[in-house]
C-alpha cells in the first residue's frame, strides 16, 4: 500500500512535465542534461538497492528466469516502437512504458521501503522528461493543447496501476520475489542504456551535459547514505 502513496509523485511529475512543455518547450541541451541526470539516478537506484536484494537471496535460477523475461519484454517493446509510427503507436509505447515503470516501483517497495523511496526519486525524474517529450510530440500532431493535456493525464494513471499489479508479489515466496526483482532490474538497465542515454546523445552533448549522469549517480548515493 505504501507503494501506491509514493506513485502519486511520479504520476504528478508526468502531468507537470507535460504542462511545462505546453507553456514553453525546453531546449534540446536542457533535455539532454535532464536525460543524463535521470539516467544516473536510475542506474544508482538499480545498482544500490535492487541488485543487492537479488544477490542476498542467491538464487541463480530465479535470477536467470526473471532477468531473461525482463530482457525479452523490454526488447519486445523496442521492436514494437520501431515497427510502428504515428501518434497511436507512440501512445501505446508510452502507455506500456509507464505501466512497466509503475510495476518496477512496486517491486522496489517489495525489496524494502528505502529501495522504493530511492527509486521513486529516480523514476520521477525519468517520467518528468517523458511528460515533456510526449507533450511536444502530441501538440504537433493533435494541434490542441487541451486534448494533449487530457490524454497525458489519462496515461499518467497507468503508473499507479502498474504499482497495484506488483502488490501481490509481496506475499509470494522469496524465490518468486527474486525473479520479479530480477525482471525489474533488467527493465531499469534497459531504461538507462537503451532509452535515456540513447536519446540524450541524439541532442547537443558537452562535457557539462555528460557530467550530469555522474551528478545524478553520486546524488542518489549520497541520499542513500543519509537515509542510512
Amino acid at each position: 500500500m505504501l507503494a501506491l502513496v509514493y506513485t502519486i509523485v511520479p504520476t504528478l511529475a508526468v502531468i507537470a512535465g507535460a504542462a511545462l512543455a505546453l507553456m514553453r518547450r525546453p531546449s534540446p541541451a536542457f533535455l539532454s542534461m535532464m536525460q543524463h541526470l535521470a539516467a544516473g539516478v536510475v542506474f544508482a537506484a538499480a545498482a544500490t538497492e535492487i541488485l543487492p536484494q537479488i544477490k542476498h537471496e542467491a538464487n541463480p535460477a530465479a535470477t536467470l528466469i526473471g532477468g531473461a523475461l525482463g530482457v525479452m519484454v523490454m526488447l519486445g517493446l523496442k521492436s514494437f516502437e520501431a515497427r510502428f509510427r504515428g501518434p497511436v503507436a507512440l501512445l501505446a509505447a508510452i502507455a506500456v512504458d509507464l505501466f512497466v515503470d509503475g510495476l518496477v516501483l512496486g517491486l522496489a517497495f517489495v525489496a524494502g521501503t528505502k529501495a522504493g523511496i530511492l527509486l521513486t526519486v529516480a523514476l520521477t525524474l525519468e517520467v518528468l522528461f517523458l511528460g515533456v517529450t510526449l507533450s511536444a510530440e502530441l501538440t504537433e500532431t493533435l494541434k490542441s493543447r487541451f486534448r494533449t493535456a487530457v490524454i497525458i493525464t489519462q496515461l499518467a494513471l497507468l503508473f499507479p496501476l502498474g504499482a497495484v499489479a506488483a502488490l501481490p508479489v509481496a506475499n509470494m515466496s522469496p524465490v518468486v520475489i527474486v525473479g520479479f526483482l530480477s525482471f525489474g532490474l533488467m527493465a531499469l538497465l534497459y531504461l538507462v542504456t537503451e532509452e535515456l542515454l540513447v536519446e540524450a546523445h541524439e541532442k547537443p552533448d558537452t562535457p557539462v551535459i555528460s557530467s550530469m549522469f555522474f551528478v545524478g549517480f553520486l546524488a542518489l548515493l549520497t541520499i542513500e547514505e543519509l537515509l542510512g
